[in-house]
């Protein structure tokens, strides 16, 4: 490739990467005079690619946002990452595409990226293996998801048609059943496979969560909002989590600072707050005689024994009594265990 159209290529990388470039920085990238970037910038235009010239102090060139795109430039380093993100975003469940979109998506990059590179970013994919097994994928439309973000991001009201979950829930946080709703959207959250939306339901007068893979249509509303103070969308949908209808509800005093507890405890699995009523409360600058309080909602009550001594604290099992005995079989297998000795081998 003759240096004039390489550095005209590496022009429109420059300018791919978004922003306005100023003539003097562009002439330092490519290592020629201002008069040859401009000369290479009407070269770009006489391919119908949308540069557009900044005037002013701080102006330059940039790519016209809204047109036709030029053809994908991607350096090495930027395919592998492409290729990388679309493979860890299918294993994790976090890409927001149904079907084989993912798949179509990296077939597409592969296609139009030189031998030399597909073969060596081909041998990375091949040999490489996962820890864990991929995870249960709920992805959203993205008819649902674009409008969802939009409302997000300006603030705007949202009507949604929703599926409601587990005995009509809409959504973690009791969504009171299926419909239309119309929601102030605090913020998009991925968690665990999973997208929510999590806002001010209009038609219950409360904050919900919603799954986006159970909304079936979403349009953005005419109108503004503002959102409130406190937690962030992702605190919001943990709690959410945490406190959704289960058969069980079980609340634990455990001795210990909150931090250290919460450093324990997903948030989507339980909701840890300080307790001044516990004993020997607020002893201790390091937490050592503090008492938090532990919520924890459940459909079987068999992984909580194992959960709590895993903190490797002392407890106490406010409710359910249930719970108390499972605790102790616990500790009676665990004794037992620790009492028995291996047989001899010959």
């Amino acid at each position: 490739m003759s240096r004039p159209v390489s550095r005209v290529l590496t022009l429109l990388e420059l300018l791919q990467s978004g922003g306005v470039r100023t003539v003097a920085e562009l002439s330092g990238r490519l290592g020629v005079g201002e008069r040859t970037v401009r000369r290479y910038v009407d070269h770009l235009v006489d391919l119908d690619v949308p540069v557009e010239s900044v005037r002013g102090r701080y102006g330059g060139y940039r790519l016209a946002p809204g047109h036709r795109m030029p053809p994908l430039m991607l350096t090495d380093d930027e395919a592998l990452a492409v290729l990388l993100g679309l493979v860890a975003g299918r294993r994790t469940g976090i890409t927001a595409a149904a079907g084989t979109a993912g798949e179509t998506a990296a077939a597409k990059v592969r296609r139009v990226l030189p031998e030399r590179l597909r073969r060596r970013l081909d041998a990375v994919l091949d040999s490489l293996t996962f820890t864990t097994a991929p995870a249960e994928s709920a992805a959203p439309e993205a008819a649902v998801l674009l409008p969802v973000a939009d409302a997000v991001r300006h603030h705007r009201p949202l009507a949604i048609r929703y599926t409601g979950g587990r005995g009509g829930s809409g959504g973690s946080g009791g969504g009171g059943g299926g419909g239309e709703r119309t929601v102030y959207p605090y913020g998009l959250v991925a968690h665990a496979g999973r997208w929510y939306v999590t806002g001010r339901d209009l038609s219950v007068g409360a904050d919900r969560t919603f799954r986006l893979d159970r909304i079936h249509g979403a349009r953005v509303l005419p109108g503004t909002f503002e959102p409130p103070p406190g937690p962030g969308p992702a605190e919001r949908v943990l709690t959410a989590l945490a406190t959704a209808p289960y058969r069980h509800e079980v609340t634990v005093r455990v001795r210990g600072a909150a931090e250290e507890i919460r450093a324990r405890l997903p948030g989507s699995v339980a909701v840890v707050a300080a307790d001044d009523g516990g004993e020997d409360g607020g002893e201790g600058g390091d937490g050592a005689g503090a008492w938090c309080r532990v919520e924890i909602r459940a459909e079987r009550l068999d992984w909580v024994p194992g959960v709590l001594a895993s903190l490797d604290r002392p407890f106490v099992v406010e409710r359910p009594d249930e719970l108390r005995g499972l605790v102790a079989d616990l500790a009676g297998r665990l004794m037992d265990a620790a009492r028995t000795t291996p047989p001899l081998r010959d």
